[in-house]
């Protein structure tokens, strides 16, 4: 086995410890993703954060949207929420519907980030495979998440919540999906071209290749179209990925030689958890590392152009992408 397999593998988190604020629409989501804090904008619609703005007509639609529907937005504010069939790019699909009146009564002050994090995970994880039709990936794109009331509308007396799913990015950055979460492919995997953003030592949100980056996808792979026989032993992943990375990266970089660029070859690893739900895609990559091992160096271009490298310097770059997620420890998965 090469040992550039060793590298770019993160210890994963099953999402049931992985909590984040996220300052999307009406200041109202909780996704159950990362393992960082993101404040709430100022500015969204219905004064999130505490404010006593009026929500619009399509925020206030949204907000009452039943289980099945989806949401999307492009407003850094979130401003233009609208409900859009779930065949459509989307960033929120609602799961379903919870009360907390007995628990919070008309006196009980707006809860704290806090309390807002233990409402989503005992309100909301369990209610997900019964929507689903099959259990949620722990090591998937898809995270539970929470649209609770604003401030004003909680001090109007509403305690309803929506449960639902999303895909947050390793920023924490909300990406489209389409098509309904219970049909959709839960294998965490970017489409090949991406480029994630190097936030410190880490690893960010989907950037231009043009930009300084982490690491670049160059392709994706299905595990199940070699391993017919059930779930393979990592080790027997690393084998056979070692070869098919390297094909895949001949291909996609017209045999550019990377170690002469200054480049690893990584990929990732499958979980039980997640092939037992049908999991079983993985992404190839390209990236270069810090000498010491600590996390990853920018690059910038992409290699497919003949231009991926690391930049001079050395150094880690906090350029785009949001918050780091844990530094790269080993093996084949950021």
């Amino acid at each position: 086995m090469s040992p550039d397999a060793e590298r770019f593998r993160p210890p994963l988190n099953p999402l049931s410890t992985r909590v984040v604020m996220a300052g999307v629409f009406l200041g109202a989501v909780i996704a159950l993703a990362l393992s960082v804090t993101f404040s709430w904008t100022s500015t969204l619609p219905g004064g999130a954060g505490g404010g006593e703005g009026k929500l619009t007509a399509a925020a206030e639609e949204a907000f009452h949207s039943p289980p099945g529907s989806c949401l999307t937005w492009t407003a850094p504010d979130a401003s233009d929420v609208k409900k859009v069939a779930c065949t459509q790019p989307h960033l929120f699909e609602v799961t379903g519907l919870v009360d907390i009146g007995a628990q919070y009564n008309a006196q009980a002050p707006f809860p704290n980030l806090d309390q807002w994090q233990q409402i989503a995970q005992t309100k909301c994880n369990g209610d997900v495979a019964p929507y689903l039709g099959h259990p949620l990936d722990p090591y998937g794109k898809l995270t539970t998440n929470l649209l609770r009331p604003t401030a004003a509308q909680w001090a109007d007396g509403n305690r309803q919540l929506r449960c639902g799913l999303q895909w947050a990015g390793p920023g924490g950055g909300l990406q489209p999906t389409t098509g309904p979460a219970k049909s959709q492919d839960q294998s965490a995997v970017w489409d090949p071209g991406t480029c994630l953003a190097l936030a410190g030592k880490g690893v960010g949100d989907p950037v231009p290749c043009s930009r300084p980056h982490s690491y670049e996808i160059i392709a994706t792979i299905d595990l199940a179209t070699h391993f017919k026989d059930g779930y393979p032993k990592q080790d027997d992943q690393d084998s056979w990925l070692d070869t098919e990375c390297n094909k895949a990266a001949d291909d996609y970089t017209g045999k550019a030689d990377l170690n002469a660029k200054k480049l690893t070859l990584g990929w990732d690893l499958r979980e039980q958890e997640s092939w037992d739900v049908g999991s079983t895609k993985v992404n190839c990559k390209v990236a270069a590392t810090l000498s010491d091992g600590s996390g990853f160096q920018a690059v910038t271009g992409s290699v497919k152009d003949n231009a991926g490298q690391p930049d001079p310097s050395g150094a880690p770059s906090d350029q785009g992408g949001g918050k780091s997620s844990t530094p790269p420890s080993s093996s084949g998965n950021p």
